[in-house]
């Protein structure tokens, strides 16, 4: 998962609040992942697909380019992708 450009909002970052999830847990489709926030709003960030958080890449309290990883969400015994 990556940080995505908020529609209509021009902004550049976004700082991790808080994980829903910790890595090793299992994530449905639309299940709120991650809580972010830009200069103008916080938001709970939805998984896109199903399968396990296999690692969190971006810690909480730290700022994430718009594009920039957040986490690997794959399937049990996927490999993590190399950063």
């Amino acid at each position: 998962m990556k940080v995505p450009k908020t529609g209509g909002i021009p902004t550049t970052k976004a700082n991790v609040l808080h994980w829903f999830k910790k890595e090793g847990d299992s994530v449905q489709v639309g299940e709120a992942v991650v809580e972010l926030e830009t200069e103008k709003v916080s938001y709970e960030l939805e998984s896109p697909i199903a399968g396990v958080l296999l690692k969190i890449v971006a810690a909480e309290n730290v700022q994430v380019p718009v594009g920039g990883p957040l986490c690997h969400i794959g399937q049990p015994g996927d490999p993590v992708p190399a950063e």
